[in-house]
């Protein structure tokens, strides 16, 4: 079997999925808290709604204690990327574990992208676009980002003016 790629994502990505992660499970909770306490609150005899929002807010405290203390470390663990003159190969996945090869003959399109947390840490995500779909490496340093665009581009032209 093929050796995995040898480039790591950018150790702050650990922080950003931290912070994504954590605002989608309060969003969740929320979402599902508050009807119950509402009914709770607002109906004659609705003890069992504040037994159903207990169970849920302590559902979203272990979901919290899962995504910003357990799974990030692990899921930096698996997530690699290589770029070689033939192709990007990109490893990811904790329990199913993908493996992406992209040939860059393929290449339609490489893009880079940042969303407001990504830019507050300094990071950049780096598509790359083929006819079968988008490929993403979330978390690399804006330059490094830059780089591995401009790179690939270059790469996906070289091999088309090869055919």
């Amino acid at each position: 079997m093929k050796e995995p790629p040898s480039e790591h994502l950018d150790p702050r990505i650990k922080s950003v999925w931290r912070i994504n992660d954590a605002l989608s499970v309060a969003l969740l909770a929320i979402v599902f808290i508050v009807p119950f306490a509402l009914v709770g609150v607002l109906a004659d005899d609705a003890s069992w709604a504040f037994i159903v929002v207990l169970a849920e807010v302590v559902a979203a405290i272990v979901a919290l204690v899962l995504v910003v203390a357990v799974v990030p470390p692990i899921r930096y663990a698996r997530w690699r990327y290589e770029l070689s003159p033939e192709y990007l190969d990109i490893a990811c996945g904790i329990i199913w574990r993908k493996r992406y090869v992209i040939p860059f003959i393929r290449v339609q399109n490489t893009d880079t992208q940042q969303g407001p947390i990504l830019r507050a840490f300094g990071l950049s995500s780096v598509t790359v676009a083929t006819a079968a779909g988008d490929h993403h490496i979330p978390g690399v340093d804006n330059a490094t980002a830059e780089l591995l665009r401009d790179k690939a581009a270059e790469l996906a032209r070289l091999a088309r003016e090869d055919v």
